[in-house]
This record gives C-alpha cells, sequence and structure tokens, in this order.
C-alpha cells in the first residue's frame, strides 16, 4: 500500500474548462497547459493574481463536476484520478481545504469528522481512540471542544471554518493535501494557529502539500520547497522560496506583461 511518504501527484498538460451560468455560452477555458509534480515531503506554493485560475486547478483535481478537463492527466501514484469519483479521490489520499468552507446545517461536526474518517481510513475509528484523537487535534488548533457538537461550519467564523478545515486534515491524514488560499480572511492568531497545523500534518505524515495563495504572509510560517507563479492558466515560472521574496517586493507585474505580449 502506498502511504503518504512516498506519494506522487503527477499533473501533465491539463485542460480544464468551467461552465458558465448562461446555459447557452460555451465553457470558458482557464486552465491552458498545467505541468505540475508534487511528492511527499514537498510543499509547493502556488501565487497569482485574481483570476489566473488557481482555484481552477484545485476544483479540477478533487473532482468538481462544473470543472470539465479536456485534456491532459492528473495521477496519484500512477492511478488515473480523473477517472475516480469525488469520493474515490478523498478515499486514494486527496485532500482539499476550500477557499469558501461550506455550512452543512443538521450534521454535527463530530458526526461529520468520524464518518469521513470511517470512510477515507476503511474502518470506523475505535470509539476511545477516536476521541482522544479529536480532542488533541481541537487542543492543538485551539478549537473549543463544544464546537464538536455544532453543525459543520454553521455560524462560524471564517477563521473558525478554516481551522476546523485543517483539524479534518489532521485527522483524515491525506497523501496530498490541496489548500485553496487557506490564509484568506484570517487575522494574525488564527493564521498562526492554522500554519501549525498544517506543518504539523507535513511533519507527522510527510504529505505533499499544494498551498494556493495570494500573499507571501502565509509562507513566513509555511516555508515552500517550491514557488510557482500562475498567470492566465499556466504555470509561467517556478523557484524556491526566494521567488515568494520577490513577489512580495514586485508583486506580479513582470509575470503579467510577459503574459499580455506573449514573452
Amino acid at each position: 500500500m502506498t502511504t503518504a511518504e512516498n506519494s506522487v501527484l503527477e499533473i501533465k498538460d491539463l485542460h480544464v474548462n468551467v461552465a458558465t451560468t448562461d446555459e447557452n455560452a460555451e465553457p470558458i477555458n482557464i486552465l491552458k497547459g498545467v505541468n505540475l509534480t508534487v511528492r511527499s515531503g514537498e510543499t509547493h506554493a502556488i501565487m497569482g493574481p485574481n483570476g489566473s485560475g488557481k482555484s481552477t486547478l484545485s476544483y479540477a483535481i478533487a473532482g468538481h463536476p462544473k470543472y470539465e478537463v479536456t485534456s491532459g492527466s492528473i495521477t496519484l501514484n500512477g492511478e488515473n484520478v480523473l477517472e475516480m469519483s469525488v469520493d474515490e479521490r478523498a478515499r486514494a489520499g486527496l485532500f482539499l481545504a476550500m477557499q469558501y468552507p461550506v455550512e452543512v446545517p443538521g450534521v454535527s461536526m463530530s458526526n461529520f469528522l468520524r464518518t469521513a474518517a470511517t470512510a477515507v481510513r476503511g474502518e470506523a475509528p475505535k470509539l476511545r481512540h477516536w476521541v482522544k484523537e479529536v480532542k488533541e487535534s481541537l487542543t492543538e488548533l485551539e478549537i473549543d471542544p463544544s464546537f464538536s457538537e455544532r453543525s459543520v461550519n454553521e455560524g462560524f467564523s471564517g477563521g473558525e471554518k478554516k481551522r476546523h478545515e485543517i483539524l479534518q486534515l489532521g485527522l483524515l491524514k491525506p497523501k496530498i493535501a490541496i489548500l485553496d488560499e487557506t490564509d484568506s480572511g484570517l487575522d494574525v492568531d488564527a493564521l498562526r494557529i492554522v500554519s501549525e497545523g498544517v506543518n504539523r500534518y507535513k511533519e507527522r505524515e510527510h504529505g505533499g502539500v499544494l498551498l494556493i495563495t495570494h500573499y507571501t504572509r502565509i509562507l513566513r510560517y509555511i516555508t515552500p520547497e517550491f514557488v510557482h507563479v500562475f498567470v492566465g492558466g499556466q504555470i509561467v515560472e517556478s523557484g524556491g522560496a526566494e521567488l515568494a521574496d520577490e513577489l512580495e517586493e514586485n508583486g506580479y507585474v513582470r509575470f503579467t506583461q510577459a503574459a499580455a505580449t506573449g514573452a
């Protein structure tokens, strides 16, 4: 069995269309040939301006029905992800922390988490161990235990929703974690707590992380081995953490101008 410690997510020449709200309109081509490989223990930061296609990439990997892969491939440990249903992708070891986590009225966090863990692990976790595991995770993320009996994300603040996404990350232990702008809307304390949760996951599970963000502030807490600049539905440049420093200082102008001129 492939574990998080020897996993590889490979994306080759990925092209994706997105359906519009107008049923008579043609789908919009958003991703235009994305190539990316994420291995166990690696953190890849995808950075780019609004509308560049970063979130489209995350939803395409996760299997959102609105996003149509027109060509290219996505594999996890050699298995064709595109042939998997959404739940099969989760069971295979993919995890998506959404930019805007949804509310699920009537479903308690505790039931949701245990059901998800059972589906991903293939068997229900033993109750005594599970209760201890959840309690420790709640403490680490500074989440009040009473939240576990509230409906999923219902009435939660933005920061609370994001912390619960990272709670799921720690409990489900995926092979590859895709974090779609997990830092958006977080204050300084919440950003630190969420970042520490991501770092714990990487250290304990040796999983791969694909971190999608606009800003470099989260990279003060989570150090990526690789930074990719995303413009116009493509990765236009890749480098180490120093590339994020350049983006912090100069923004995306150099890359957007090059894309506009075709250079």
